[in-house]
């Protein structure tokens, strides 16, 4: 396969979590093109599963859907360089007040959100052995907390209730495990 490659980024915004850049791209022909490319520092999620099955769910406005959103607990990461699981654990307890132990973390994956032209990766962890403690959002945060069963949820997928990419991964990777441990 012959190798398209960048010739040069050029940053033409730079904002609180992401910076706009155009890629100036060259082809095996010699043609070249412009391409946008957003970058992102990264960001956690966590499906979180309460002592009765119920996993907690946040319902938050999103200006770019110009909706509100149900979507699994996560944020950005602090820096890039932040821990995942850290990450997962911090926006579970602010967004949620739910905390738990690191030992009670398993990974599930890790996924490139818009592959096309944003290089942010959202890690996926499954948090169980919840402590209730207190929501602390950021100031810009307005989330309504909830909780829902696996079948309630599955239904709000395939009912087109819930759309957020992250949210709709993790949820059915958490029903193929359970269905893999015969629950």
């Amino acid at each position: 396969m012959e190798q398209i490659k960048r010739v040069d980024r050029i940053k033409r915004y730079r904002g609180s979590i992401l910076t706009v850049y155009e890629d100036v791209m060259e082809f095996p022909d010699g043609s070249r093109a412009s391409w946008d490319f957003i970058g992102h520092g990264g960001g956690a999620g966590v499906v979180a599963v309460r002592g009765d099955g119920r996993i907690l769910m946040v319902r938050q406005y999103r200006p770019a859907i110009d909706a509100y959103s149900l979507e699994i607990p996560a944020g950005a990461k602090d820096d890039p360089d932040e821990d995942g699981c850290s990450a997962a654990l911090r926006e579970l307890s602010e967004e949620t007040g739910y905390t738990a132990a690191r030992e009670d973390v398993q990974f599930v994956f890790k996924i490139v959100t818009a592959v096309a032209f944003c290089n942010e990766t959202t890690e996926v962890f499954l948090v169980k052995n919840l402590k209730k403690g207190d929501a602390h959002p950021d100031d810009e945060e307005f989330l309504d907390i909830e909780a829902y069963s696996a079948e309630e949820l599955k239904g709000m997928i395939y009912g087109g209730q819930i759309t957020d990419a992250k949210t709709v991964a993790a949820l059915l990777a958490y029903f193929d495990l359970q269905k893999g441990q015969g629950r």
